[in-house]
């Protein structure tokens, strides 16, 4: 009997250095480091309030030994395996659609504006859909789902990955096949100083959800030459 639906979540364990390498070059790795963490811990969250079924896919392979202590025994975890982002996309929705799982979300971790309310509206998309997916302003995207029956590998493959052609790419895999795909309104990753700085305007105002990453970034907002 297949079950409903599943998120996928895409964690690499934060090893000093090793994460965010361009806002670590203007940041430090270990405020890089930090911020990473505070962005898993809030996903997480929202994740768990919602009562979502969602499994994490960590890497590198063999990083569990760490990353379940960091996140929690609590959790169901998967590795994610490959030999690039979308080979271990790819491998991940594979594993989890044989589960028993019927509908998939893939979602990343360093977009601080993702909300349940932005997961309700791709979960319900992907009902009336082939796929959905969630665009970035730099040309990658921040979620991309599939239901068991219209999974489709071809949108992993050929993709040159951490370009701003990524999005763009994989829409016209999409054409070529003739897929009704739902594309969710277009958020900002965190990549550099500036994304930061355009995150922290954006939500420090009256009213805004608390959150580990608003928190941290009201601590170190000296780093970021923030002008209110």
């Amino acid at each position: 009997m297949a079950l409903s639906n599943c998120i996928i979540l895409f964690v690499k364990y934060p090893e000093k250095g090793k994460v965010k390498t361009r806002l670590s070059a203007e940041l430090g790795a270990e405020t890089t480091r930090n911020l990473y963490e505070c962005f898993v811990s809030d996903l997480i969250g929202i994740l768990g309030k919602k009562r979502y079924t969602f499994k994490i896919a960590f890497y590198p392979p063999g990083s569990d030994k760490k990353i379940i202590p960091w996140l929690g025994q609590e959790h169901s975890y998967i590795t994610q395996k490959g030999r690039d982002l979308g080979e271990r996309m790819e491998n991940a929705f594979k594993e989890v659609f044989l589960q028993g799982f019927n509908e998939v979300l893939v979602i990343g971790t360093d977009i601080p504006d993702l909300t349940s309310s932005l997961i309700d509206k791709a979960l319900k998309a992907l009902k009336r859909s082939d796929a959905v997916i969630g665009p970035c302003y730099d040309g990658g995207y921040y979620l991309i789902g599939f239901k068991k029956k219209t999974f489709l590998s071809d949108t992993f493959k050929g993709i040159q990955w951490s370009t701003e052609r990524v999005f763009k790419d994989t829409m016209v895999v999409f054409t070529k096949k003739g897929y009704k795909v739902h594309v969710l309104p277009k958020l900002r990753d965190v990549d550099r100083i500036e994304d930061l700085r355009d995150f922290y305007k954006r939500s420090k105002k009256p009213g805004c959800n608390y959150s580990k990453t608003l928190f941290y970034l009201s601590s170190i907002e000296n780093m970021l030459g923030y002008e209110d």
